[in-house]
């Protein structure tokens, strides 16, 4: 007999009656002695959907379809290097270590991020794309903007000068006029000349056997620009009923438009809302094909890894959130997912960064198996939830968009843009107080990283155009004050500085030392620690000879009453200037006529604090 079968049968937590909300609420309330629940323990979106900490189990709730469920989705990979014969050779090598499909990122897409393959002609194409077997299993995704809108009509003259089948080439063309009029590279008001054209060009591209989806609508470029995930989806929605009156009024029936249409979104390090995010697509463009008369049917979803994510500073912590945002696409039900590279907002993505963004996916898929479970977040009631909350929320945006003439219109008036502005301001202050923090960034930095080697540093990204919605980084606000900090050490041979008053006991400042010491460094100042002093004297004697100009004086609240003011005003006397971490309390007046300006603490803007602190240091 197997060892295995003599083993009792062991019923685990079934031997326990299951607990009820209610004594889950009375363990919390004995927890929370007073506290408000709802502040303490319920978090909410920048759409204002509340966050519960604990949601029931939805036993009966049905998984969402993928387009091609019962297969892996496309490993796919971004393809935007300017040469030609090195994106060809780049290409060649993910699809000969894992990948099945290629993302060509052309230059004047919304989503190059300051890099892309030039102008398309055919001679170009034809580099790009030399020894690849379209005919072998490997989608193409084209990313494309207004001046290489060609592109997909030169991949089709190619494939059939080639001899190729077009019915048996997986190529995602990618239009989205709408995308790219939102995203500022083209007028608002050209749609009234493109909108007659869509169906033509539908219909041109059926003729020559090309299936699958043609227009894309996307909302990676208001994800980029800072928006929530409702106006992503209102987005959408929006640009898609757009594209499906354009290709009814041009003679298409309803159902051949509804399978011209694909969709374009992106996931980040908010996992839960990420995967809500993809499953609420799916169920509000099914709502949309049932008030259009049709039956749902599965929607092709691309996802690519979230640009506004991204930090140049401890690049490899991107690493642990494109696995997060990967993650979040494969659960939420992409069908095609791209990887940026973890380096790239440092610059064009070498061999080795190419390679972690390929295997990525590749573990997820194949070591992790996530592509065997059909919506594996289905009947989570955190997800089913958020999933609900979201699909409401998005529908009543979209419901309004439709109401004042579509997306378009709202981008003329420029209403969708100040709203998407709204959120980037709400974003930027919770990053400023690390309310959101970013590792590496705001958060426990590392002023003397060493950071990895790219192929081309990332250009400067062209300025904002008027009413167009612009990509950021939530990083790049602490990433200004990084460089500047560097530019510093440039010009004089150190880094600028500030020296850490640590008083009292070990153990009455080292909490507020490591504080200060993460908060300066965030800004590139480097923070001189000790182990404390036995007296004022020593103490005003290591500033002198620390060469800094800022003291930050750190140490417990009870130290601070019977030491602080005497510190600082003898830090001050020595010709500093005295900060102080933690909060002045009932002392603020004496602190201040004793010499101390500012204090570091949480929750305080640490960018504008940073920023006074650097110019305080001739940064």
């Amino acid at each position: 007999m197997r060892i295995m079968d003599q083993q009792p049968h062991l019923p685990l937590a079934a031997e326990f009656p299951a607990p009820t909300r209610e004594q889950w609420l009375k363990q919390v309330e004995a927890v929370l002695k007073g506290a408000d629940f709802d502040k303490r323990l319920v978090g909410k979106t920048y759409d204002g959907i509340a966050l519960q900490p604990l949601s029931a189990r939805r036993p009966n709730a049905a998984p969402a379809a993928r387009c091609d469920s019962g297969r892996p989705w496309r490993v796919a990979q971004r393809i935007d290097h300017p040469d030609a014969a090195a994106a060809n050779a780049q290409a060649l090598d993910d699809l000969m270590n894992g990948a099945d499909a290629l993302t060509l990122v052309f230059r004047d897409s919304p989503v190059s991020y300051g890099f892309g393959l030039a102008e398309p002609t055919k001679d170009t194409l034809k580099r790009i794309l030399d020894q690849i077997r379209l005919d072998m299993g490997v989608t193409l995704n084209l990313e494309i903007g207004r001046a290489s809108k060609m592109a997909p009509t030169l991949i089709a003259e190619i494939a059939r000068e080639a001899g190729l089948s077009p019915n048996r080439l997986d190529v995602r063309f990618g239009y989205n006029p709408i995308g790219v009029v939102a995203f500022g590279a083209g007028n608002v008001n050209e749609w009234a000349s493109v909108e007659p054209l869509i169906a033509g060009l539908v219909k041109r591209h059926r003729d020559e056997g090309f299936s699958g989806p043609l227009l894309f609508p996307d909302s990676r470029v208001v994800h980029a620009s800072g928006g929530s995930e409702a106006q992503e989806l209102a987005f959408m929605l929006s640009s898609a009923v757009s594209y499906l009156r354009a290709l009814e009024a041009g003679g298409l029936s309803l159902h051949d438009a509804r399978d011209a249409i694909g969709f374009r979104t992106v996931t980040d390090a908010e996992q839960f809302l990420s995967i809500a995010k993809l499953r609420a697509l799916r169920r509000l463009w099914a709502k949309i094909e049932t008030a259009c008369g049709l039956s749902p049917r599965p929607v092709s979803i691309s996802a690519d890894t979230a640009w506004r994510m991204l930090t140049r500073n401890d690049p490899q912590v991107n690493m642990l959130r494109n696995t997060v945002a990967t993650f979040a696409a494969a659960v939420g039900g992409a069908d095609l997912i791209t990887v940026m590279a973890h380096t790239s907002a440092l610059g064009l993505a070498d061999a080795a960064a190419r390679r972690v963004a390929r295997n990525t996916q590749c573990v997820l898929m194949e070591e992790s198996n996530l592509y065997r479970v059909a919506d594996p977040a289905a009947g989570s009631g955190a997800v089913e939830s958020l999933t609900e909350d979201l699909c409401a929320r998005a529908w009543d945006l979209f419901q309004k968009l439709e109401a004042k003439g579509g997306i378009v219109k709202a981008l003329v008036r420029t209403e969708f843009q100040s709203d998407v502005s709204q959120v980037r301001s709400a974003r930027l202050k919770a990053i400023a107080s690390r309310k959101d923090p970013l590792t590496g960034a705001s958060e426990f930095p590392d002023v003397n990283e060493k950071l990895p080697p790219v192929l081309s540093p990332l250009p400067p990204l062209p300025p904002s155009k008027d009413n167009a919605l612009h990509p950021m980084r939530l990083a790049e606000p602490f990433e200004r004050l990084r460089e500047a900090a560097e530019a510093f050490r440039a010009r004089t041979g150190d880094r600028p500085k500030v020296f850490l008053a640590n008083l009292g006991t070990v153990a009455d400042f080292t909490a507020r030392t490591i504080f200060a010491k993460n908060f300066f460094e965030a800004g590139g100042i480097e923070t001189l620690g000790n182990d404390g002093f036995p007296s004022m004297i020593s103490l005003v004697a290591a500033f002198r000879r620390s060469g800094a100009r800022i003291a930050c004086l750190c140490s417990s609240d009870k130290v601070y009453a019977s030491d602080a003011v005497r510190a600082a005003a003898a830090l001050h006397s020595a010709g500093g200037f005295v900060w102080m971490a933690g909060r002045p309390g009932e002392l603020e007046h004496e602190l201040k006529v004793n010499g101390v300006e500012m204090y570091v603490y949480a929750g305080c803007d640490v960018v504008t604090t940073l920023a006074t602190c650097q110019r305080r240091l001739g940064v």
